[in-house]
């Protein structure tokens, strides 16, 4: 049976609370609802000051690291500028690093080498595949080649 308090009474209307308490006045029905009304927010009530000291309250670690370093007021809005100009400053070197290292006279030199290696690599390819196929006709056996020619 439900009694009051219940968390299967606090959606109940009085329609649903008279079936399952025929014997009950109108008066002693709005009593259980008012009163599962009441618990549900005294829980509420009581989880959200749990919740609120939960996170009030610091760990055990997190007290002895405050104790040990304490932290001192920051002025964040320097210290981002001084950052941002620092930032500006590394990154305009490295652009000029790189405009000089790309126009250097030793890089279109080895753009120029770069260039003369891949032409002799496509050229020693071409050659060793025209070779391959000059040794696989050598090697073909004379009775295939008297079968073409119909012999």
């Amino acid at each position: 049976m439900t009694k009051p308090g219940d968390s299967q009474t606090t959606k109940k209307t009085i329609y649903e609370l008279v079936k399952e308490f025929p014997n009950k006045t109108y008066n002693e029905l709005e009593k259980y609802r008012n009163a599962d009304r009441n618990e549900e927010a005294q829980r509420i009530i009581t989880q959200q000051e749990n919740e609120e000291l939960k996170d009030n309250q610091l760990t055990e670690s997190q007290r002895k690291q405050a104790e040990l370093e304490p932290i001192e007021e920051v002025d964040w809005e320097e210290l981002y500028e001084k950052e941002h100009t620092l930032r500006q400053e590394a990154e305009g070197e490295t652009n000029i690093v790189k405009a000089i290292g790309m126009n250097s006279p030793e890089m279109k030199a080895a753009k120029l080498k770069i260039e003369e290696l891949q032409n002799s690599m496509d050229r020693l390819r071409k050659e060793n595949s025209e070779l391959y196929n000059r040794i696989a006709d050598l090697t073909e056996s004379p009775l295939q080649k008297a079968r073409e020619s119909g012999l």
